[in-house]
């Protein structure tokens, strides 16, 4: 016995209740379709029941977590909808045997339900690989976001002109016509997309960036971690907790400071200068020589220097009556060397790295003493720490050299010039 025997028969019994001839085929039709959607949602339920299960207990038994991202990603409940689907659209034609124009709807519209769900199922299936590989440090640091909204892109085109070819009953070559005549239009709504597509394949060719790079951008006020990088925008996590979205395309197109070579060389750079009061420059006497050769770390340097200079100036037959004559010790040079001899011993700089104190040109502020050298760790607390450490030394010892750190004048001594002042007009108060 078929379907369409069970339909007449359907028919008879609603004629025998007391339907009038002329209503039976659509109200037997509405039935016949209540009757096939419950069955089918019901099926459909059973399918991903059994579905989940399997892919549960599958998953349990391999390595990969790929299965695993199928079930985040709701696959089994995609699959499961396919068979109800098919057997809908067979009894289309049934149901709805004498209503032709709702026919031919009804089964366009399935075809559109069709095209969703496969859209969904590529679309899942491309996720879950994504994340896969993302779990590969191989993977790990490539714009995996930007390839999937790429592919995710061309199907929903794809899917659109087909959409389009069922509603409107016209061949999809009509719709592609259209939108050559409208190109130049589609080329500027989707602007970002083809721009972001092109950064994305030259920061991956190139390694530019990759998630996890700390990168600074002023122009965008980005100082931060990249979290994200997908087809259209980068977000960067910055260090104020607060979050910037980049223009993928950007990343190419504007300066770009990457961090990552830092963190990967096991060291980060000082750079800082300590200003010295020029007219505190000086050559220092003999018993301030003797004074600083209870410096540890500085005698042996200070007995070099005194036998280098003493030979010097006697081959030279210097006048030692004029200081200015042969050389001297001078207290910013014996300065300048403790420095470095200190930061030589330090536990905490690298020493196989670029290290030195050197002299800048003096300016209004005094002379800088750069100090230049690298932290033997790149986390950014214990950093600052070093710096602050070495450097609260630094300026506690220049005072032993009998040097003088320059500051702008403060509060405290335009005061005490003022009193300075005051009193010496009371002094001599006819002045």
């Amino acid at each position: 016995m078929n379907y369409t025997t069970q339909l007449d028969r359907l028919d008879l019994f609603l004629i025998r209740w007391g339907i009038a001839p002329e209503h039976v085929p659509w109200i037997g039709a509405l039935i016949g379709s209540l009757l096939v959607f419950v069955v089918m949602g019901l099926l459909s339920k059973l399918l991903n029941l059994l579905l989940t299960i399997g892919l549960k207990r599958f998953s349990t038994s391999t390595r990969t977590h790929f299965d695993d991202h199928l079930l985040h990603y709701r696959v089994p409940r995609y699959v499961a909808r396919i068979v109800p689907l098919v057997l809908s659209y067979h009894l289309v034609p049934i149901i709805l045997r004498d209503e032709g124009t709702l026919q031919y709807v009804v089964l366009r519209a399935f075809n559109v339900f069709f095209i969703v769900l496969f859209i969904r199922i590529v679309r899942a299936f491309m996720r879950a690989g994504r994340d896969t590989l993302k779990d590969s440090p191989t993977y790990r640091d490539k714009p995996l976001d930007s390839y999937v909204q790429i592919a995710s892109l061309v199907i929903y085109v794809i899917a659109g002109i087909l959409i389009f070819s069922q509603l409107t009953g016209r061949s999809a070559l009509t719709f592609l016509t259209a939108m050559g005549a409208a190109s130049a239009v589609l080329l500027l709504i989707f602007k970002d997309a083809i721009l972001g597509f092109v950064a994305s394949i030259q920061i991956s060719a190139n390694d530019m960036v990759r998630p996890g790079d700390w990168i600074t951008m002023p122009k965008y006020g980005a100082d931060g971690d990249i979290v994200e990088i997908n087809l259209t925008t980068v977000k960067v996590a910055n260090w104020d907790k607060t979050i910037t979205t980049i223009p993928t395309y950007a990343l190419i197109a504007e300066p770009l400071q990457n961090w990552r070579g830092m963190q990967d060389s096991g060291g980060r750079r000082i750079k800082r200068s300590i200003l010295i009061k020029v007219n505190s420059i000086r050559y220092l006497e003999p018993q301030e020589i003797k004074d600083l050769e209870r410096i540890q770390i500085l005698a042996p340097f200070i007995k070099e220097r005194q036998a280098e200079i003493a030979k010097y100036n006697e081959e030279h037959q210097v006048d030692a009556t004029m200081p200015v004559n042969g050389r001297r010790i001078t207290n910013v040079g014996m300065y300048r060397k403790y420095i470095d001899l200190y930061l030589s011993r330090h536990p905490k700089i690298h020493q196989d790295m670029t290290r030195m104190v050197r002299q800048l040109p003096p300016d209004e502020h005094g002379l800088p003493l750069e100090v230049y050298c690298f932290t033997n760790t790149t986390d950014w607390v214990p950093y600052e720490g070093i710096i602050g450490d070495i450097f609260d030394h630094l300026f506690a010892a220049s005072k032993f050299f009998h040097l003088v750190i320059f500051e702008l004048p403060a509060a405290d001594d335009m005061r005490h010039m003022v009193d300075t002042v005051t009193g010496s007009n009371a002094d001599h108060p006819t002045r």
